[in-house]
């Protein structure tokens, strides 16, 4: 090796294990739409969770949108989803 050429740091296999993603193939519909089912309407997942999108005239659509454009609030779904296990 010459001065020039630079020591090459070895890559990290494609194949190296990584943890599993509980949210892998849900979609926040999905998601949402298991909470629901679990608690039985928005009634209880809203005291679970405190949005106004789930408290005043919820509507899957609506709460969709909210929870898209809310970071904050799609964390709080997923996060419950996960604690709640239903992704099984």
């Amino acid at each position: 090796m010459n001065n020039t050429e630079q020591p090459q740091e070895q890559a990290q296999p494609l194949t190296a294990e990584q943890p599993k993603n509980p949210l892998q193939g849900f979609t926040l519909e999905k998601i949402l739409n298991s909470l629901l089912s679990h608690y039985g309407g928005y009634p209880a997942l809203a005291a679970q969770i405190k949005i106004k999108c789930f408290t005043e005239n919820p509507s899957v659509k609506s709460s969709l949108k909210f929870l898209r454009k809310t970071p904050w609030a799609r964390t709080e779904v997923e996060q419950l989803f996960i604690r709640l296990r239903l992704y099984r």
